[in-house]
């Protein structure tokens, strides 16, 4: 019989290593699969076994099928009464095409007639379908013009292994796929190491000792897969459902003997002697990690330690061996998140360095080869793969290559960070960085203290290569706190991206240690130009990605978790966590100052586009009588109204609305609700769903905007019109026809700790005039004006009175 593991591209040549240990014959490498020979046994026993193959199937026939007709024909050839077992259920998969075959569902419901009309007419019964839980799995592959017909033998991918607590537990840190981890321990040779290993009564001590650390355990994974490789514990030992189970070739009494070799293996590896250890820089990698292990009932063989090298090998107690300890160093460094990778390598590296575990191999998954510059090693090999879809690599790092790069490696730059405190960085022009963040961040902190602020810019891309902003922010009385928000600004493609990644590394390490705020209170940003999405995009916790499912919602409205900080004598809600902003945009603090002012001699407020609700706070703060707070998100109504709430603005006067905002002014206009203030910042691009087919691009369409925002002010009403685009122009001439004149204020509402960027935002008073005066304030001639009047003049002979007073 021939069969097939197939595997995720770059698993080749371990499967085929691992299929080879098992004792199969004829395997043979292929892409993104292995083949090998052998009976019913063989193909069972890889099912047992295997770790990195994703599924095991025997090949049932192939034949030409150029057409549908040939397909049908060539699959009820086959003779099933002989391969499935009596009563199974059956589905049907399929995947590749042909120039008459286009559709792989058309060409699995070709196969399954074709297996049913067979079955009928040879044993008087057609098979039952089950999609979801077949008995039988057939998958047909077509290539060309020949198809290909296997029995899946595996039923659910082998790799589906995880205890349930690691799939459905905690969202915030993923725990690497098993197939994955095996691979990452195969570069290793653990398998091999285990095997090699001596039980407690078997004179261990004239043996080497076997250690294991993994130094950024994640969720697990990797710690999981080498404890279980060391107690010889078979991944598909467990499992009670299975394909084959659907196969007449299937019998019980074998797949018992295997299940009992299993078992018999299990208890032979129970008592080996090693020291496995987990750590992380993250204590709730650590938490989750210990989760996992519990769940998969592997704790006692585990230990869990705090991320401090020295701890660690003193716990794995090898000082007093005679002999060199064997095993390996591994990092899944794919879950860290950015400000944690500064810490996390340089904790890898102290450990790898370590004289007792310096001569181990070292094996790391990363997103990037910032590792490589971090250990001061190039790695001996490297595997491209994709875990949860996303691009990472697979290093293996020989220790016998330590010795080349000591020498440079004993001149690691340093940089100080305050009161003559050193800590180490990645490039030596770091020092750079540091010394003008400790000078900019001595002059903010006179300044804010002068000026009563307590959040602030500290760093704005000062240095061009060190492209990044940095805001603090103190925490107010009742959440007290620190805290940071890195944002990188996306660098020019002439720049190595390996280096501006150590760059960013270096800012994530100095920054806290400079502005003195925990490693854990540091946010992080990629800052590049907006491609449409919502108004304001979700940031880490939002995302799906690398750390597994999307965290749930907040409840924005009453969460007590998120902190507080405080801005002109108000109290405002923070996230550092979910979205892309934080809830408040700094570089608008002195544009609320202005919306407090204007509203002090106003009687109705309205906010449109209101986020979280700051401004609205303001003018409730002035006294004004009502406000209206309008936006598309329900999350930022709710975080609006927590700010109105706690600053203590309640009542059947405070308003909130979701709605599409140009929808929503296009029916206010047809009626008499007019406002004495609007403030209104609109995102600068958005292709929101919620906005149905229409998209919103503020340079093209703000015109419509604000001539609508002037048709609800009262008489003597104004506007604030603020947008975020850079090269925003306000088309002033359109305006001026539609009776509204915008007067420029950009200047004086950028605060002094945003003065390296004026164009961080754009800001206008809006007001009314009559059409003439508008289009003279504008600088327009007199013979656009007589123009206009004669296109109103027009208008109102073909649609009535309206022109100048049009709603």
């Amino acid at each position: 019989m021939e069969f097939f593991a197939s595997c995720p591209t770059g698993f080749e040549d371990a499967l085929a290593d691992e299929l080879n240990a098992l004792g199969l014959a004829q395997v043979r490498k292929l892409k993104g699969r292995v083949s090998f020979t052998g009976q019913v046994i063989d193909g069972e026993r890889a099912c047992l076994w295997s770790r990195l193959a994703s599924r095991i199937l025997v090949v049932i026939d192939r034949f030409d099928a150029r057409d549908a007709d040939a397909l049908y024909a060539g699959t009820r050839e086959v003779a099933w009464e002989e391969i499935l077992a009596e009563g199974a259920t059956i589905a049907v998969t399929a995947r590749g095409t042909n120039d008459n075959l286009r559709n792989t569902r058309f060409s699995a419901l070709r196969v399954k007639d074709a297996i049913c009309d067979h079955m009928l007419e040879a044993t008087g019964a057609r098979p039952n379908v089950d999609t979801e839980n077949p008995d039988a799995r057939i998958a047909l592959s077509i290539r060309n013009d020949r198809a290909s017909l296997h029995l899946d033998l595996s039923g659910d991918a082998l790799f589906r292994r995880l205890p349930r607590e690691a799939t459905h537990g905690d969202a915030t840190h993923h725990v690497l796929r098993p197939d994955y981890a095996a691979l990452a321990l195969a570069q290793g040779g653990w398998s091999a190491l285990c095997a090699e290993t001596p039980g407690e009564n078997e004179g261990t001590e004239s043996a080497a000792p076997l250690v294991f650390v993994d130094a950024c355990c994640a969720g697990g994974g990797l710690v999981l897969e080498a404890t279980q490789q060391l107690l010889d514990r078979a991944p598909g030992l467990l499992r009670e459902h299975w394909g084959f189970m659907g196969w007449r070739l299937h019998d019980e009494q074998t797949w018992d003997a295997l299940l009992d070799e299993a078992d018999g293996r299990a208890e032979r590896a129970s008592d080996r002697c090693c020291r496995i250890i987990a750590t992380d820089v993250d204590a709730t990698a650590v938490s989750a990690t210990q989760r996992v292990l519990a769940a998969a009932g592997l704790s006692q063989y585990v230990a869990t330690m705090p991320p401090n090298a020295q701890k660690i090998v003193a716990k794995l107690g090898i000082r007093r061996s005679p002999l060199p300890a064997r095993g390996m160093v591994v990092a899944d460094t794919t879950d860290i998140v950015p400000t944690d990778t500064s810490r996390a390598l340089k904790l890898l590296d102290n450990v790898t360095r370590d004289e007792l575990l310096e001569h181990l191999p070292c094996v790391v998954l990363a997103r990037d080869t910032i590792v490589c510059r971090s250990l001061g090693l190039s790695p001996a090999r490297t595997l491209a793969i994709k875990p949860n879809n996303e691009d990472a690599s697979l290093m293996y790092f020989d220790p016998a290559t330590r010795g080349q790069t000591e020498e440079a490696d004993a001149d690691q730059a340093t940089v100080e960070v305050g009161d003559g405190v050193r800590i180490p960085v990645l490039i030596p022009e770091s020092d750079q960085f540091a010394a003008r963040l400790r000078k900019v961040a001595k002059q903010r902190r006179r300044w804010a203290a002068r000026e009563g602020f307590t959040c602030y810019r500290v760093y704005d891309a000062d240095l061009p290569d060190y492209a990044a902003a940095i805001d603090l922010y103190e925490g107010a009385p009742d959440t007290p706190g620190r805290w940071l928000v890195v944002a990188e600004y996306a660098a020019p493609k002439s720049v190595d991206p390996e280096l501006a990644q150590a760059r960013m590394m270096d800012i994530l390490a100095i920054a806290p240690a400079v502005l003195d705020v925990p490693a854990n209170h540091v946010a992080t940003r990629a800052r590049t130009r907006s491609r449409g999405g919502s108004q304001y995009a979700q940031g880490p916790r939002g995302k799906k990605g690398s750390k597994g499912a999307s965290a749930p919602k907040r409840d924005m409205l009453n969460d007590p978790t998120l902190p507080n900080i405080q801005e002109g004598g108000l109290t405002f809600t923070v996230n550092f966590d979910d979205y892309l902003d934080t809830g408040i945009f700094l570089d608008h603090r002195v544009t609320r100052g202005l919306v407090r002012e204007h509203a002090k001699k106003a009687r109705w407020f309205l906010n449109l586009f209101a986020y979280t609700g700051t401004a609205t706070c303001y003018a409730a703060d002035a006294g004004v009588e009502e406000t209206v707070t309008v936006d598309l998100s329900n999350t930022y109504l709710d975080w609006a109204e927590r700010n109105m709430r706690q600053n203590g603005f309640t009542g059947s006067n405070h308003h909130f609305v979701r709605d599409d905002v140009l929808a929503w002014i296009r029916d206010q206009r047809q009626t008499d609700n007019r406002w004495d203030l609007i403030f209104c910042d609109p995102p600068t691009f958005s292709n929101s769903s919620k906005m149905g087919r229409r998209t919103w691009d503020v340079q093209r369409d703000h015109v419509d905007l604000i001539v609508g925002i002037s048709r609800l002010l009262t008489r003597e009403g104004e506007a604030i019109f603020s947008c975020n685009l850079r090269t925003f122009k306000p088309d002033t001439e359109a305006l001026a026809r539609a009776g509204v004149v915008l007067t420029d204020i950009t200047e004086q509402t950028i605060p002094e700790d945003f003065s390296r960027n004026k164009r961080i935002h754009h800001c206008y008073i809006v007001k009314r005039y009559r059409i003439e005066d508008a289009m003279r304030l504008a600088g327009m001639d007199d013979a656009a004006i007589s123009a206009r009047q004669a296109e109103l003049r027009e208008h109102e002979r073909d649609h009535g009175r309206a022109g100048s007073s049009e709603k």
